[in-house]
């Protein structure tokens, strides 16, 4: 007998249905998997074997021959064993009903029945929910995370025998809810608070800038600044994470299998701070089967790169795409995946390899050739990437004693959310257009307009400085956010003159 039994596998963080087709025949036992499974897929049969017989069923004695289709995309990890174990029990009789053939069935097997979660339920449930599909049959530990997709059922079960009483109406079983609304109170809880920086003004000024306009940070001071701090406090001034933005989130680690169990849905925006020792697919994302690396991982949010100038240059290089295109390309024999990679990168370098060049406290103890050939770790077309530019000096013991550190978090919020709101109104018409750093070149003829005095700053900076296109547009790109936190129409050369100091980099490498 033939039994059809629809699963599913993930591309990239984009979800496809996978037809299991199980055919039971007369002949020797045997049992052949084919459709370009990898070897998780081809121990499935094992696994079944053992879960079918161990949950009370017998298993059939005779030529077993299982199909994934289409046979041209390769298939892999363990999700097969549930829809294969299902197929069987139909393809046998044992399962009498064809509900199944209203569900997509995911989920690994133990030997004992039992189901085991696996990654990249949350692709999966959207790309069901978008087909005839009523439901999808998940672990119990997957439930809450496929339960994010509206209009599809999650049914979760904890076994293989629970799943075949579900599928035969021996066993009601109520679809898991997601309480990603309930989680959303929690979303202002941050153990940490810009409130606690005390002193760098300026620092923290920059700070609230690039959280406004989503731009591109670079801190460079001596060791004991307050750069990796003031970092670490980006993500509580970002606003909220919209319900599109926590999905995309999520799917990006359901892929790589880091989604928590209990929670379903990430509410708060990532924050990756990767070692400098970490590999080029590591940070890009690769493998043999392509994982997102960390700039994935910080998706609508904060990839922070501290001791920037001790990173592998190769390692460096590869952020060039992401930052220009906010995704991420890894292109392999079989084919391309795409990860997003839409992230506000803030990085932390020493102005020297002791870290004390330019300090007034301390000695450097570094010669001229050794800072030339430390800051040149960071390529040129790299810096031109990153929008600002902030030197952050050592705190003096009067700021250090004070009672008060500044603005909360919270205060600092609601105007980054105010300036947000009104780049998203003003980019409604425009895909791929949320915050003023995405802006392309239509964008910033259209929004970046510049009167005579504006005009005239910008040319005497290009001409001093030697400014690139790009940092050109990235001058009026902040400038355009500047003018958004206080709220006016119209850029002025107050906001194009803050945008130039921040572009300190240039100054410093001409």
């Amino acid at each position: 007998m033939l039994a059809q039994v629809i699963s599913a596998t993930v591309d990239g963080i984009s979800g496809l249905l996978i037809e299991v087709e199980v055919d039971i025949t007369s002949g020797l036992p045997s049992f052949a998997t084919v459709g370009l499974p990898e070897g998780a897929v081809r121990e499935s049969k094992d696994r079944v074997k053992a879960a079918i017989k161990n949950c009370g069923y017998d298993f059939p004695t005779r030529k077993i021959t299982v199909n994934l289709a289409p046979a041209d995309v390769r298939k892999g990890g363990t999700g097969y064993d549930l829809p294969i174990a299902i197929g069987i029990l139909s393809a046998t009789g044992i399962l009498k009903k064809t509900r199944y053939k209203k569900y997509v069935l995911i989920g690994e097997l133990s030997l004992n029945g039992r189901l085991r979660p696996v990654p990249g339920i949350l692709p999966i449930a959207i790309t069901a929910s978008k087909s005839d599909i009523v439901g999808v049959i998940v672990p119990v530990e997957n439930a809450q995370e496929a339960a994010i997709v509206e209009g599809i059922e999650v049914i979760p079960v904890a076994s293989l025998f629970e799943a075949v009483q579900f599928l035969e109406d021996l066993q009601q079983i109520e679809p898991a809810k997601s309480s990603f609304l309930t989680e959303r109170s929690d979303l202002d809880h941050y153990e940490v608070d810009l409130n606690e920086v005390k002193g760098q003004g300026q620092a923290k000024r920059a700070l609230e800038i690039a959280a406004a306009g989503g731009h591109n940070l670079l801190f460079e001071g001596p060791p004991g600044s307050g750069k990796t701090m003031i970092a670490r406090r980006l993500p509580t001034i970002l606003p909220d994470l919209s319900l599109h933005e926590a999905i995309e989130t999520t799917s990006v680690y359901s892929v790589a299998g880091l989604t928590d169990k209990y929670q379903g849905i990430i509410t708060e925006r990532p924050f990756r701070a990767p070692h400098h020792t970490i590999s080029d697919a590591g940070l890009i994302g690769g493998g043999q089967v392509p994982k997102p690396g960390e700039v994935s991982l910080a998706h609508n949010g904060v990839l922070f790169l501290d001791e920037l100038a001790e990173y592998r240059k190769n390692v460096l290089e590869g952020l060039r795409q992401p930052l220009e295109d906010g995704v991420v390309t890894i292109s392999r024999a079989s084919g391309s995946l795409t990860f997003p990679a839409e992230i506000i990168l803030v990085a932390a370098v020493n102005p020297c390899p002791c870290g004390y060049y330019g300090d007034p406290a301390h000695n450097c103890s570094c010669s001229a050739s050794q800072v030339h050939r430390y800051k040149s770790k960071i390529s040129g077309p790299l810096v031109d990437r990153i929008d600002m530019y902030i030197e952050v000096s050592a705190v003096p013991f009067t700021d250090l004693t004070a009672e008060q550190g500044g603005e909360s978090s919270s205060a600092v919020k609601q105007r980054v959310s105010a300036a947000r709101d009104i780049q998203q109104k003003r980019f409604s018409r425009f895909k791929y257009v949320y915050c003023n750093s995405q802006m392309n070149s239509k964008a910033i003829t259209k929004f970046c307009v510049l009167d005579a005095s504006c005009q005239k700053l910008i040319e005497s900076a290009v001409n001093r400085l030697g400014l690139s296109a790009r940092a050109y547009n990235r001058i009026q790109k902040i400038a355009r956010t500047i003018a958004d936190l206080d709220n006016e129409e119209a850029i002025s050369s107050k906001h194009v003159a803050e945008a130039i100091q921040y572009r300190r980099l240039d100054r410093a490498s001409n």
